[in-house]
């Protein structure tokens, strides 16, 4: 799907944000790869095969981006509007609003002192900003217009306006449809994954940047609005005119094993999505697989309540913003007997990986995968003088043992070899850990 990207990605000045998600990701991975996220159930099919994206809000990653991302924070289509005038800055970790459940005794931190660039109203303009991010090397800095941070907002409320397409670029610069919605615009319009998507409206999309195609996908959020897909498969070519929807994402994805464990598959931290974890967790009788592999980030407050659905308490992780400690900690109460197995790959970043670590650290899961993409970095969102936001790094989190993830990721406990089904692998973990299989 197209739309604005939940997480940052390396360094570069950005347009639109990425869900993976359906956060998200909420927003876009795969521009710093050239691709871009895609809905839920194909990304997880399409999970260490490559970035690809989803027309959900779109964010950008290395691994994957734009309209779906599965090695790469994902990005779905979102509706832009105007940045809420009454939003304030939250702690993000992976580029997404980090709401802090449970604060140290720190007090906040004291605002900073003005810099240059700023107006006679106190707010920093554009150039200050991307001059402070050059001046610091802050790699994660992302730029937004008011209307991508609005579709970025809408993405991790659960809802993005686009067509339900979720596309991923070749090596050859070709955009492919990796994933249709199911009951969105581009399902009725007969489109299917695989297919060719050369342009979208008038703009050809060969070797145009994932997150540029997604946000043509979008246009400008409005429902009802028209957009003509240049469309091919095989030896045919065509062009359809299709209606953007306002329609929602599928961040979780539950899949019962008759007399095995519970496969959880989260694709971006989303609001809602620690509840229906909860909830799926509570109907699995003989353990949890939890596939984080492909997921980008969010809502810290969603990953932190996720993390209290397997903890009894405890600490998630610290963080600290322009020097001051923070933490977060899980709630109380929680089950804490039934064995867990945590999948993670490549495309885990951000608040993901700060789940995973945490329940690695706490000795609660086995990790399993490979490494995980390492972003720890804390971003703050800040309105500029012509109304964009910037996201800049004020700190990094670490995990409960005091690991920083940055640059290094999280090491599986029990690396899963290349070509091989981690899910089908975990069975022997279970096997290990007592649970029924």
């Amino acid at each position: 799907m197209s739309g604005p990207s939940l997480f940052g990605t390396p360094r570069r000045w950005r347009r639109g944000a990425a869900l993976t998600l359906a956060c998200g990701a909420v927003l876009a991975a795969g521009a710093a790869a050239g691709s871009l996220t895609a809905p839920p159930a194909q990304a997880r099919a399409s999970r260490g095969q490559g970035a690809v994206h989803p027309a959900l809000p779109a964010q950008a990653s290395a691994p994957a981006a734009a309209s779906a991302v599965t090695a790469a924070p994902k990005a779905p289509e979102a509706a832009p509007t105007a940045v809420p005038a009454a939003r304030k800055p939250a702690a993000i970790i992976g580029g997404t609003p980090a709401a802090d459940p449970r604060p140290t005794a720190t007090a906040t931190p004291s605002p900073d002192p003005v810099p240059t660039g700023q107006d006679a109203a106190g707010t920093l303009s554009a150039s200050a900003a991307r001059a402070a991010a050059d001046r610091d090397g802050d790699r994660w800095a992302s730029f937004y217009t008011a209307r991508e941070y609005a579709g970025l907002q809408q993405a991790l409320d659960g809802r993005y306006v686009g067509t339900g397409v979720s596309v991923r670029q070749a090596d050859d610069g070709r955009v492919t449809i990796t994933n249709i919605q199911r009951g969105s615009p581009a399902a009725r319009a007969g489109l299917r994954g695989g297919d060719v998507l050369d342009t979208v409206g008038t703009a050809s999309c060969a070797g145009e940047p994932v997150t540029e195609v997604v946000a043509a996908l979008r246009g400008s959020g409005v429902p009802g609005s028209r957009v003509a897909l240049g469309v091919r498969r095989g030896d045919r070519s065509w062009t359809v005119t299709v209606r953007r929807a306002t329609l929602t994402t599928e961040p979780v994805t539950v899949t019962p094993r008759a007399g095995g464990p519970t496969v959880i598959a989260v694709d971006a931290f989303t609001k809602g999505v620690a509840r229906q974890v909860r909830q799926a967790a509570r109907t699995a009788d003989h353990g949890v697989v939890l596939d984080l592999r492909g997921n980008s980030g969010g809502l810290v407050s969603e990953a932190v309540a996720t993390a209290s659905v397997f903890l009894d308490g405890g600490l998630v992780a610290t963080y600290d913003v322009h020097g001051r400690q923070r933490a977060l900690y899980a709630a109380a109460g929680r089950n804490t007997t039934a064995p867990l197995v945590v999948l993670v790959d490549g495309g885990t970043m951000s608040a993901a990986e700060m789940l995973s670590g945490a329940l690695q650290d706490r000795g609660r899961a086995v990790v399993m995968g490979s490494r995980t993409f390492g972003k720890g970095a804390v971003q703050m969102p800040r309105r500029l003088s012509d109304g964009s936001v910037a996201e800049l790094t004020v700190g990094h989190y670490l995990l409960p043992d005091g690991r920083d993830v940055e640059g290094r990721g999280i090491t599986p406990d029990v690396e899963v070899p290349a070509g091989h089904d981690p899910v089908a692998d975990s069975l022997d973990v279970f096997a290990g850990l007592g649970a029924a299989s």
